[in-house]
């Protein structure tokens, strides 16, 4: 356990890390495009941007009516701060799920064979403990789905944080998966269901796992 935290640690401090070098660059590269003579109007917002951002941080978006989110340079080097911000808490909280994974699967594992006074108390136990993964997962992924778009259009070609996006595809497809077979295991069909529960959470672990490795490359 205690290497576990330790682990933990030194990777969100990593992420920390990276995550201000990559904004002080994109504040960098705003200053240079406010800076530029030429006649042509400053890009604020990159050519693609994520529904649920445009929602919000779009040119018309909900946020704009707010004097704070006008769309000018100025105002939008505070909108990265924010982003910097919302990405860091989104790394912390992904890890912090991470472990409730983890901690999930070992009383997942036990309730399999357990029974009598035992099993209700891991069922309690492994419940609980799922309703707290949720609730840090998909905090953890509207933190990232909400954040202010990033300055700059994204490269093209293969991208650390194109795989990071393909593999929550996977994982959000097997969370709903984990989550649905769940419901369906206090059933008479519990025995049926159990192994594709346990293939659905392992897959949404294991791609979970990987995309919070994958963006530190």
């Amino acid at each position: 356990m205690r290497a576990l935290l330790l682990i933990t640690l030194l990777v969100v401090l990593v992420s920390l890390k990276s995550q201000a070098q990559k904004d002080t660059t994109a504040t960098v590269d705003l200053l240079g495009e406010m800076n530029k003579t030429a006649p042509e109007k400053t890009k604020l917002l990159p050519d693609k941007i994520l529904f649920t951002q445009r929602i919000f941080w779009g040119e018309k978006g909900l946020m704009r009516n707010f004097s704070t989110f006008e769309l000018t340079p100025e105002k939008r080097q505070n909108e990265l701060k924010v982003r910097r911000t919302m990405l860091v808490a989104h790394q912390v909280m992904g890890m912090l799920t991470l472990g409730g994974m983890v901690a999930q699967g070992v009383v997942g594992a036990k309730l399999y064979n357990a029974s009598g006074n035992d099993y209700k108390r891991l069922k309690d136990t492994h419940e609980f403990i799922a309703g707290a993964v949720n609730f840090g997962y998909f905090s953890t992924a509207a933190l990232s789905l909400f954040a202010p778009p990033k300055m700059l259009n994204e490269r093209k070609g293969y991208s650390s944080i194109k795989l990071h996006r393909g593999l929550a595809i996977v994982h959000l497809s097997a969370m709903i998966a984990t989550n649905v077979l769940a419901t369906m295991m206090d059933g008479p069909n519990n025995a049926k269901i159990r192994p594709y529960h346990r293939a659905a959470a392992y897959t949404a672990f294991g791609a979970f796992a990987a995309s919070m490795i994958v963006i530190k490359f």
